[in-house]
C-alpha cells in the first residue's frame, strides 16, 4: 500500500510539474530545443516511474528509518536553500557550502569535505564560464576571479573567454 501512496504523490507531482513547464514563457531569441524541454523531461521519467509504482507495487517494501528520511530531508532543506542562495550570494560560496556538507553526509571526512566542497564550485564554475561560456550567479568572489583570469588571459597574449553576463 505505501508504495501505492508513493507513486500517487509522485504522479501528482509529476502532473504539477508538467503544468508549471507549459507555462514557460519563450522568448523568439530561444535556441531549437527551447526551455521546456528540460522539465518537460523530468516530469514524463517522474510520471512514468510513478505509475511504475501504482500498477506493480512492492508486496512487502521496505522503508527506511525515520532517522534515514529525516538526513533526506535535510539534504533536500539544504538543496531548497541552495537554489535560494544562488541569486543572493553567487555562485561559488553557496555551491562549495552545498556540495561539501553533502560529501560529509556521503561518509567524506570534515576536512576531505571542505576541499571537495571548494574544487567542485570552482571546477564547475570554470568549466561553465571559460569552456561552455555560460553565464552563472556572480557576487564579489566571481568577478575577482574572473578579473583574475582575465589578467592572466592578457599577460600571455589570449583573448579572455567572455559569457553573457548574468542577471
Amino acid at each position: 500500500m505505501s508504495d501505492r501512496i508513493f507513486g500517487g504523490i509522485g504522479l501528482v507531482l509529476a502532473i504539477i510539474y508538467a503544468w508549471a513547464a507549459a507555462g514557460i514563457q519563450e522568448s523568439f531569441l530561444t535556441d531549437e530545443v527551447g526551455p521546456k524541454v528540460f522539465p518537460w523531461i523530468i516530469a514524463v521519467i517522474l510520471g512514468l516511474s510513478s505509475v511504475w509504482f501504482l500498477l506493480k507495487p512492492d508486496p512487502d517494501p521496505e522503508w527506511p528509518s525515520w532517522g534515514r528520511i529525516a538526513e533526506i530531508g535535510l539534504a533536500a532543506l539544504v538543496l531548497a536553500i541552495y537554489a535560494e542562495a544562488l541569486p543572493v550570494f553567487g555562485f561559488l560560496l553557496p555551491t562549495a557550502l552545498a556540495s561539501g556538507y553533502l560529501t560529509w553526509r556521503l561518509g567524506s571526512r570534515p576536512l576531505e569535505s571542505v576541499v571537495i566542497g571548494v574544487l567542485t564550485a570552482l571546477g564547475i564554475y570554470l568549466i561553465f564560464r571559460s569552456l561552455l561560456g555560460l553565464s552563472l550567479p556572480r557576487e564579489g568572489l566571481e568577478l575577482a576571479i574572473d578579473a583574475f583570469f582575465s589578467t592572466i588571459g592578457d599577460l600571455f597574449g589570449n583573448e579572455p573567454a567572455t559569457a553573457p553576463q548574468g542577471d
